[in-house]
């Protein structure tokens, strides 16, 4: 019998904020005498809130008094309170992600919100939440489909290739519903910096219809190559966002281009131009006549929520279950990870060692790395997440050297890779909660 947890997902995106409920139920798939293998079996949402426009004050800031009182409201109508939560995210996603309080508000809905992970999202991330949010990798892995899955938001649209259910590259670019934005009388009241260089969108004047669907052509055009569906040139590149990384590769062969995100929730409507005070409408349009939609294509079933519905439901993952720990207080957010041992010194806070390998290894192995491991580490928490099965006897081995006084963790069958952040939650069963996450603004 599945124990279980209640998780709550929350999204405080460019144009939108949504919140749901999900319950996530945790068995064992190990038989017999095996060591318990525990697992996430499924995943059931049981409240999604209205959607909000993002509160902000002007266009530099995020309201946080308004973003508190948003998601009391919503806990009071989902008739929850914090103290039921077991898990969860908190994300900001998109062009509100580069707000300049960005992360003093997200700690601040830590501490009213429930004490579980909180994410500035970055590429990766938000990419990851949106697929698995619309359900790509199911359509992937069900029908051994390659997938491109395109998240189209107020800011930037997330990018995911996916090969047999498996997420095989990230992208982001900066297209968008609310790069202008426009008061009653359809003057722009704000230009977002990626259209800076286009003086045909002069703050407090109202644009052509003409140069708005050319603007509009052209943040299609960026996605056509993105897909692979043009040849791509600098367009490309002009459009791409700093904190993606490296420069997409786009796809060779897509069976499906899957869409979510708030302008692709406007593609099936006719709403008219500016219905909300942006250019949403008129991209979904272009969207919709253009290269993306001559070949297989899908609309999510919830398309605007499908990040959120990530974050609720798909942003948390189990250790192993043979973890050990001593003197650390759960949960712990927002850890540095380094690859190498040489790297302990200069990381502030405390530092996670990620161990990469799958092969397990012997006793005599396992102890010899106890000890190169606290050569490198100076002081407590000792804190290590290998991929392999080998986390209690490394914890063990560490204790056997250290003062009792000197916290340890060591959790195992986890991936990471260097620039990543974990967040470790309370034990389920006998393991543990884990979300591997990418920050913009540590950056």
């Amino acid at each position: 019998m599945g124990k279980n947890l209640l998780s709550m997902g929350l999204d405080v995106g460019t144009s939108t904020t949504q919140l749901v409920i999900s319950q996530l139920t945790v068995e064992n798939r190990a038989s017999g005498f095996a060591v318990p293998e525990m697992d996430i079996s499924q995943r059931r949402i049981l409240y999604k809130s209205q959607v909000h426009f993002t509160p902000l004050k002007g266009h530099a800031l995020v309201d946080g008094e308004r973003l508190r009182q948003l998601v009391e409201q919503e806990y009071r109508k989902a008739r929850i309170c914090r103290e039921q939560l077991d898990t969860g995210a908190i994300i900001i996603t998109g062009e509100t992600s580069r707000k300049e309080n960005a992360q003093a508000v997200l700690h601040g809905l830590s501490e009213s919100a429930g004490n579980f992970v909180v994410a500035t999202a970055g590429p990766h991330l938000e990419s990851v939440l949106a697929a698995k949010g619309a359900g790509a990798d199911k359509l992937s892995e069900e029908q051994g489909l390659t997938v491109l899955h395109m998240d189209i938001g107020g800011g930037t649209s997330n990018l995911a290739l996916l090969k047999d259910g498996q997420i095989v590259a990230t992208g982001c670019l900066n297209v968008g519903g609310r790069l202008l934005k426009f008061d009653e009388m359809g003057r722009i009241i704000y230009r977002s910096p990626v259209l800076a260089d286009m003086p045909e969108f002069e703050i407090r004047k109202a644009p052509t219809p003409e140069n708005t669907a050319i603007l509009c052509k052209k943040l299609v055009a960026a996605l056509e190559m993105a897909a692979g569906l043009r040849p791509a040139t600098t367009h490309l590149a002009r459009f791409w966002t700093e904190e993606a990384g490296n420069p997409w590769l786009p796809p060779q062969k897509v069976d499906v281009i899957s869409l979510s995100g708030g302008v692709a929730a406007c593609m099936e409507q006719d709403y008219p131009a500016r219905a909300f005070g942006d250019i949403g409408p008129e991209l979904a349009q272009a969207i919709r006549s253009s290269l993306l939609c001559q070949v297989e294509y899908r609309v999510s079933a919830d398309a605007i929520r499908a990040t959120v519905i990530g974050a609720g439901c798909h942003s948390a993952q189990l250790s192993g279950s043979t973890v050990f720990y001593r003197g650390v207080e759960l949960p712990m957010k927002n850890l540095p990870v380094v690859q190498r041992l040489d790297q302990l010194a200069r990381e502030d806070g405390a530092p996670v060692l990620a161990i990469a390998g799958t092969e397990a290894m012997s006793y005599g192995q396992i102890t010899t790395l106890a000890d190169q491991i606290l050569k490198h580490w100076s002081s407590p928490p000792v804190l290590i997440a290998a991929e392999a099965d080998m986390a209690k006897a490394l914890g063990h081995a560490l204790a056997l050297r250290l003062p009792p006084e000197w916290g340890i963790l060591c959790i195992d069958r986890v991936k990471l890779s260097e620039g990543c952040f974990l967040d470790v939650g309370q034990p389920v069963e006998s393991a543990l909660p884990v979300v591997v996450k990418t920050l913009i603004l540590s950056r």
